[in-house]
């Protein structure tokens, strides 16, 4: 797991929940129950993206983990900044261990954010299994963008492409120009991050923020041989990426002038921690969840999903399912003030 501080303060809830875990005897039951089924990896977005990337390299090797060894079948469903497929999850999917979501974690601290707008699920009753990676996002901008470095963003108009609000491409920059008083123009209506990213390529929009490094590397390797139509402009974490802070990109959060500028910043960043959520419906029986978040562990400590990762060239820094829910239990704990400055900076006070 990335060990922000944030992180850090819920391993010991994390460590409790791990302890409740259903008998041998029960996880038998549940291992039998998935013998000659299909379990469907419900993917919140359109394909070639970065959620789509783990969601399918987890996919394939997830099912000889599970015992009586279920076929596994993902399935894209773009929509809504990933709102789709976790309402859909929520409220439609059989409630038995058989249909599994990935979403954006954006998703999930939507409805805490939210005065108005969706109200379609309660992220703390889904049943969380595990994290396929911890993430650092960033702005991408084209090379003949105006502004050069982060403080140009305070004085410069840029245009940002993105999906829908809620999304990580939507809400950061907002929460940059809220926050931090930056002056992006921020285009929503794209189907998913890969097409923001051709429409970047193709000068449509000057730049992409609230993109994984992990997609950014898979889908544009010259990036960092400085041989890309594109930079990597900025860092949206507190603390980046080793790899692009030994390359001296520059941290969005610099731009901060107050420590209450800094408390909401990290507030929303906390969801970098949990950035490729696995999750079920509420009410899947106990044993049932403990068979899955034991298999999804199985899977990420995979040889051959960690070599294949390597043949892909994005990283796997995962964490359990029950690390991943004390993280969201712990994001709707946030201070009143606190969410009150995020929602005011991303337009859902209103």
């Amino acid at each position: 797991m990335k060990t922000t501080p944030f992180a850090r303060t819920v391993l010991v809830a994390a460590a409790l929940l791990a302890a409740n875990a259903p008998s041998a005897s029960s996880a038998q039951d549940a291992a039998g129950f998935f013998a000659g089924k299909t379990v469907t990896v419900n993917i919140g977005s359109s394909t070639g993206g970065g959620l789509d990337t783990y969601g399918r390299l987890v996919t394939r090797h997830l099912g000889k983990h599970i015992p009586g060894h279920p076929t596994i079948v993902p399935s894209n469903v773009p929509g809504a900044g990933g709102n789709i497929v976790a309402a859909r999850l929520y409220n439609v999917a059989p409630k038995d261990g058989t249909h599994i979501a990935v979403t954006f974690p954006s998703v999930l601290v939507e409805p805490l954010l939210s005065e108005t707008g969706r109200k379609d699920f309660d992220a703390n009753k889904f049943n969380y299994i595990g994290n396929a990676h911890a993430e650092v996002l960033v702005c991408v901008l084209r090379n003949d963008a105006p502004a050069q470095k982060p403080e140009d963003l305070l004085k410069t108009e840029v245009l940002i492409g993105a999906t829908a609000p809620g999304s990580t491409t939507a809400d950061f920059p907002a929460m940059t120009n809220g926050v931090l008083g930056t002056k992006m123009k921020v285009i929503t209506g794209y189907k998913g991050s890969r097409e923001v990213t051709l429409a970047v390529e193709k000068g449509e929009v000057q730049g992409i923020c609230g993109l994984g490094w992990s997609t950014v590397k898979v889908q544009n390797p010259d990036i960092l041989a400085g041989k890309s139509y594109a930079r990597v402009f900025a860092q949206e974490d507190m603390d980046g990426h080793s790899e692009l802070n030994t390359l001296g990109v520059p941290l969005m959060i610099s731009l901060a002038k107050t420590d209450e500028d800094r408390q909401a910043m990290q507030m929303f960043y906390a969801q970098n921690a949990f950035a490729r959520p696995f999750i079920l419906p509420p009410g899947v029986p106990a044993d049932r969840i403990a068979v899955l978040r034991q298999a999804f562990e199985a899977t990420m400590k995979d040889p051959e999903l960690l070599a294949e990762a390597e043949k892909m060239r994005i990283d796997v820094e995962w964490s359990t399912g029950e690390a991943v829910q004390a993280l969201v239990a712990k994001m709707y704990e946030t201070p009143p003030a606190v969410i009150e400055r995020v929602k005011k900076a991303i337009g859902r006070n209103k």
